[in-house]
């Protein structure tokens, strides 16, 4: 198969992210026919159709997905290389380093570890994005190229896709909060929200018949939390989602069979030798969240 240039790399995503042949030749400063061109011989060259054309645009098939993705990456590649150059060539480390990852991972988690980043290579800029750990999650935006690293929920029903290397940060606990002073929490409503679905959690659940169905459903942790502190519910919430709970709540130990989630890093194999992303890695490694301070205040009966 004939070589893909970088140029012709740079069309695949344009056209992947802006949903057509006109708005990537927009993007690119190139004219519709001049990207629509580059797109066909691209598929020749690679030996399949990579985009569905069609009134509404055009949207990249399975194997287009797959193309798309891999150019990401590629491309990445070469922003690490110059990047790498320029900071062996001065002693640092250097570069963008773009990281996705969930909500209360980025609002407890990551913050310290950056700040130890930071001190010790000022040259490097994270980017952070907050990403739902909903379906392909925050692993999916690092196998689409468009994350250098992923803050995610691992060893929980959804598999870390193929070829990425991930490891556990912290095993944080679950607890049951409630209320602080209620005579009867477990009698009240369970308030949930969608991203607190691992395996690990459900499991247990499962065999705790005081549980109630979730009667109250929200947005995302901190909602959740914030219902909990009004006296809307009660919830059973990890460690990392009560940092920053007010008196308002009371935190309770479930017992020495109550569920964990493992929180940890994903990142592909050509990242991984990357000294931005080995980097962050020690600073994660080097933490230990704590659990919420008051975890333990009461018994869980």
């Amino acid at each position: 198969m004939a070589e893909l240039a970088p140029q012709e790399l740079r069309v695949l995503v344009a056209v992947a992210d802006s949903g057509g042949f006109s708005a990537a030749a927009a993007a690119l400063g190139l004219t519709q026919s001049a990207v629509s061109h580059s797109v066909r011989g691209i598929e020749g060259k690679v030996g399949t159709v990579l985009f569905e054309r069609g009134r509404a645009g055009a949207r990249p098939t399975p194997a287009g997905e797959r193309a798309v993705a891999h150019a990401r990456r590629i491309l990445r590649m070469y922003e690490v290389l110059a990047a790498e150059a320029r900071g062996a060539a001065r002693g640092t480390v250097a570069g963008p380093l773009r990281i996705a990852a969930f909500r209360s991972a980025a609002l407890h988690l990551l913050p310290p570890a950056l700040e130890r980043l930071t001190v010790r290579h000022p040259d490097i800029t994270p980017e952070v994005r907050v990403v739902r750990e909903l379906g392909a999650g925050t692993a999916g935006e690092v196998a689409a190229g468009r994350a250098d690293l992923g803050i995610a929920t691992l060893g929980g029903s959804a598999e870390v896709p193929a070829g990425l290397l991930s490891g556990v940060v912290v095993e944080e606990p679950y607890a049951l909060v409630h209320p602080a002073g209620h005579p009867d929490p477990r009698s009240l409503p369970l308030v949930d929200w969608d991203e607190n679905c691992g395996s690990y959690t459900r499991d247990w659940w499962r065999g705790q018949d005081w549980i109630p169905r979730a009667t109250v459903k929200a947005e995302d942790d901190g909602m959740v939390l914030a219902m909990v502190e009004r006296g809307l519910g009660m919830a059973i919430m990890p460690a990392l989602s009560l940092n920053g709970a007010t008196d308002a709540v009371q935190i309770e130990d479930l017992g020495p069979g109550r569920p964990t989630r493992s929180v940890g890093y994903v990142t592909t194999r050509e990242q991984a030798g990357s000294r931005a992303v080995q980097a962050l890695i020690r600073e994660l490694r080097a933490q230990r969240e704590p659990v919420a301070g008051r975890l333990g205040e009461g018994a869980a009966g």
